[in-house]
């Protein structure tokens, strides 16, 4: 999958566009807008970036779970080769490793919820000027129908690409909803 960013200053085009993509076979878990106007984005009831996905959490999580290995792996080697393990035992030691890990990956976290995503960095001042991004998520196979639709909308400005969301996560987002909706 393959993520396509457009940028925009009306919010009830973005509407429009939000339905003609879903009419052409696009579902709602494929379409996000990123705005700073998020009461305008909830009144027109369109697919809002969630709050945690537009901070850097995830990958400052990663980061941090990396530094955390590494640091565990130090206090496991320290407390073999020091002989200390032998009087005391192991499983101490295992459990400090533990700690280690989840003190640097939570670290990780709140590093990153200071940090903008990654990919929305370079769209930080479109968005303060009180331009509204659209993000769509799309296989190759869709492409046709994105072409088709954007095609009627010229003050759509095309502003990239970028890695998408997981075509799993957007097949089992859809079916959640399916069985959301299904259920009495």
């Amino acid at each position: 999958m393959k993520r396509y960013y457009f940028l925009t200053d009306d919010l009830d085009r973005l509407q429009q566009v939000q339905n003609d993509l879903q009419e052409n076979g696009l579902t709602e878990p494929q379409i996000h807008v990123l705005s700073n106007d998020d009461s305008g984005v909830m009144r027109r009831k369109l697919n809002n970036v969630e709050a945690v996905l537009r901070k850097d959490v995830v990958q400052a999580m990663e980061r941090g779970a990396l530094v955390g290995l590494g640091a565990s792996a130090l206090v496991l080697a320290v407390s073999h080769y020091s002989g200390i393990t032998e009087t005391v035992g192991l499983v101490p030691f295992v459990f400090l490793a533990v700690v280690v890990l989840g003190f640097f990956t939570w670290e990780g976290g709140l590093f990153g919820i200071q940090e903008p995503h990654h990919d929305f960095k370079r769209f930080k001042q479109a968005l303060a000027s009180g331009r509204h991004l659209l993000l769509i998520d799309i296989d190759k196979q869709e492409k046709n129908a994105l072409e088709r639709v954007t095609a009627h909308y010229p003050e759509l400005e095309f502003s990239g690409t970028g890695s998408a969301t997981p075509h799993w996560f957007i097949s089992l987002r859809n079916k959640w909803k399916n069985f959301v909706e299904v259920m009495p």
